[in-house]
């Protein structure tokens, strides 16, 4: 072959590789940024890499669901942690949170969960390891099993998540019920909510 023919065939590999990767960013999603992963069983994904399977929480019918706290009436708040494998109120899982921006990002993050919301749901809310001291709408939680850096965390008693049961990526722990009661006081107190001994 000539080196006009070389040329061609270079130029039309070039030209297939362009096209692979300009189909493989418009239908895959790109692992968003996540803590530190090794503290939870996994690896932390490479800058840029692609993935096709969406986080557990993140798509159809089992997405997480940011929701009003203010219009969910008559919750229950309960301590009733079971290690089964399945998310119960007073449990520390992981499962993927979406941004307060709701422009389809979120990350994969610790959620308490504080109550039932029917056979495939769970309320939750997160938590975070940033501080916000003097917050009101933070409450501290210390450190725990969760958290395997042994940083304090903080959860975030002004947001309410629905937590699809199938979005759960992993339970962390339990946390005590000490820790708990406090939580579910302050949401009582904040939402009108009932705590259930």
């Amino acid at each position: 072959m000539t080196t006009n023919g070389n040329g061609i065939l270079s130029a039309l590999f070039a030209a297939v590789a362009a096209i692979a990767k300009a189909l493989t960013s418009s239908s895959s999603r790109v692992a968003a940024p996540r803590e530190n992963n090794a503290d939870r069983g996994g690896a932390r994904p490479s800058a840029g890499t692609a993935t096709l399977e969406p986080a557990p929480g993140h798509g159809g019918d089992t997405s997480t669901i940011e929701l009003d706290p203010h219009s969910v009436r008559a919750l229950r708040v309960a301590y009733a942690p079971q290690r089964d494998g399945a998310p119960d109120a007073g449990e520390i899982v992981w499962t993927w949170v979406p941004y307060a921006e709701r422009d389809g990002r979120g990350k994969d993050r610790p959620v308490l969960v504080i109550a039932a919301q029917s056979a495939d749901r769970v309320y939750a809310v997160k938590l975070t390891s940033k501080s916000h001291d003097g917050d009101r709408d933070f409450l501290s939680l210390g450190s725990g099993p969760w958290d395997g850096q042994g940083r304090e965390s903080w959860v975030d008693v002004d947001q309410l998540y629905s937590v699809h049961v199938s979005g759960v990526r992993r339970e962390a722990a339990a946390l005590d019920r000490g820790r708990f009661e406090r939580v579910a006081s302050v949401l009582e107190r904040r939402f009108g909510w009932t705590e259930t001994a």
